[in-house]
């Protein structure tokens, strides 16, 4: 097994009862006479229930603790979901006596990673940062390889970020007002950045054509990193982006923001109005990120792992991280992230056959090859 001080050698006498796996007996060759001593001390996560995963004929059988726990992202290296998932892998592998990394796995608009996660076993040794496109958006839009609500355990919610209209230093308007006046005198003047379909910055943006009666074609790039990018270097001009992603651009003064796509204005952003304000209504989307297991995963390990998001979300230091880029942390419990996202996906599917989304046009996709990282 793994330790902080090092590896350590035992011997093992395993049993099965009441069909679990569980440890008879366990001598440590090497350092006992250290622990003794009080040379190295043991931490209770050593020999406690650690990660389960359900074995053959129903057996629950623990999790190889000297494997790491992989942490998959369903977005490029750099976006908003791979920052957070990297702040909190960061601190939750020290508080689960394991290492958690980061696996990103863009594709298919999140569908690669979160169907990767659905059919992986459910040890507690695969986690998955999902958020609001691959658990609702997504799923309402398309038809996906995978059930947002039957195909994974809820572990906790990380947070909500609110949705902001953001131009670029081409674009004259300055207030979302002129923008729409602009447009519509001006049909497809400008374009938009989107992250792929299926996600926020997407669905933004067609409801944001949609409710003022505008033309903006859209523009597909992989990943929200990119995305903004493209809006900063001029490639495209505007883009409905997270504030977690927008702020640093916002802040710096390369992109202007130009409007809140929620209900209420917020504190990083005091003199930017909402959508509503500025006599757009039916654009509301906020963002939210949170942590699942696979399906069947082990309500105590579920728990654990529960406990250690909530304390690194509590500690002043861990939030105050995430929130100084837009994120309002919100610790909960896995039930209350079930419910948001049985909730989020009931929303989103209705919004959809109702504006009709399904039906519209995609934005254009830009390859790989062709995106250009300048800018930041």
């Amino acid at each position: 097994m793994l330790h902080p001080l090092g590896r350590i050698e035992v011997e093992v006498e395993l049993a099965e009862r009441d069909g679990e796996t569980v440890i008879e007996r366990a001598s440590l060759v090497r350092t006992a006479r250290k622990i003794l001593q009080g040379e190295l001390h043991l931490p209770d996560h050593v020999f406690s229930g650690g990660a389960r995963s359900a074995g053959p004929a129903g057996r629950t059988v623990r999790s190889d603790r000297s494997r790491p726990i992989r942490l998959i992202v369903p977005t490029p290296a750099a976006g908003a979901n791979d920052v957070i998932a990297r702040a909190i892998a960061l601190e939750l592998g020290p508080l689960l006596g394991r290492p958690v990394v980061v696996d990103n796995r863009p594709g298919a608009n999140g569908g690669i990673a979160s169907e990767h996660v659905a059919r992986a076993t459910p040890d507690g040794d695969t986690l998955l940062l999902g958020y609001v496109a691959t658990h609702a958006m997504h799923p309402a839009l398309q038809n996906v390889a995978y059930d947002p609500v039957a195909d994974f355990a809820p572990v906790g919610l990380i947070g909500h970020s609110p949705t902001v209209l953001v131009a670029g230093s081409a674009v004259r308007a300055r207030t979302a007002a002129e923008l729409v006046a602009h447009l519509r005198a001006n049909p497809a003047a400008c374009t938009y950045a989107s992250a792929g379909e299926g996600t926020a910055p997407h669905v933004a943006a067609e409801l944001f054509t949609l409710a003022a009666a505008v033309d903006i074609p859209g523009v597909t790039f992989a990943g929200s990193s990119a995305a903004i990018n493209a809006v900063v270097t001029g490639r495209t001009q505007l883009m409905f982006s997270s504030l977690f992603t927008g702020y640093p651009w916002i802040a710096g003064g390369r992109l202007r923001a130009l409007a809140l796509a929620g209900p209420d204005r917020v504190a990083a952003l005091p003199t930017t109005p909402t959508l509503h304000e500025a006599g757009v209504d039916g654009v509301d989307v906020t963002q939210w990120y949170g942590l699942f297991a696979p399906a069947r995963t082990p309500a105590d390990v579920v728990g654990d792992v529960n406990a250690a998001l909530n304390q690194i979300l509590t500690r002043t230091d861990s939030a105050g991280l995430i929130a100084s880029r837009g994120i309002d942390v919100r610790p909960g419990t896995p039930d209350e992230l079930g419910a948001l996202v049985v909730h989020e996906l009931a929303k989103w599917r209705q919004l959809v056959d109702h504006a009709g989304l399904a039906a519209r046009r995609w934005p254009t996709t830009v390859p790989m090859s062709d995106m250009s990282l300048s800018g930041g």
